[in-house]
């Protein structure tokens, strides 16, 4: 489904899996080329150390990437399964307060993917993502690997 950047951040945002760990998605960049997100620090994603759930961390990369692609890809007529197939959560360092994290998609990423569906192959590739505290500081690294393969209609 067609959706615009602006309607699909009001419905991400009240998703309940995100509404209640408190991941926020504070907009998505024109043409679905990028997402900011901030996971809000509260008393429904503290851990006994009182920073931040690991789980929450993942919760919120999760989604972003396949979303990413799935909406670009849908506009330039693909018809695709996009899923995260392997994650990994390198944590640098607690996150006691908010956290916020940024993802954007090049022109050439787009144009890899198209690439490599056109092909008739599958395309696996590893994206990194930071997440960063108020201050700047990293907190943890994201590694999404994301599959993403054209469903080609007999």
């Amino acid at each position: 489904m067609v959706v615009s950047e602006r309607a699909l951040k009001w419905a991400m945002r009240i998703y309940p899996p995100l509404l209640l760990q408190r991941i926020w998605v504070m907009e998505f960049h024109k043409g679905f080329m990028g997402v900011n997100v901030k996971i809000a620090r509260s008393i429904l994603n503290i851990n006994y150390n009182r920073s931040i759930f690991g789980g929450t961390i993942f919760c919120a990369a999760d989604p972003f990437y396949p979303i990413l692609f799935h909406e670009i890809l849908l506009r330039r007529g693909y018809k695709t399964r996009i899923w995260v197939k392997h994650t990994e959560v390198d944590f640098i360092k607690p996150g006691r307060t908010s956290l916020y994290f940024e993802i954007r998609l090049s022109k050439e990423d787009i144009e890899e993917v198209c690439t490599v569906l056109q092909s008739g192959e599958k395309f696996l590739k590893t994206y990194l993502t930071e997440v960063s505290d108020k201050n700047g500081q990293l907190c943890a690294l994201v590694k999404n690997e994301i599959y993403i393969r054209h469903l080609i209609e007999a």
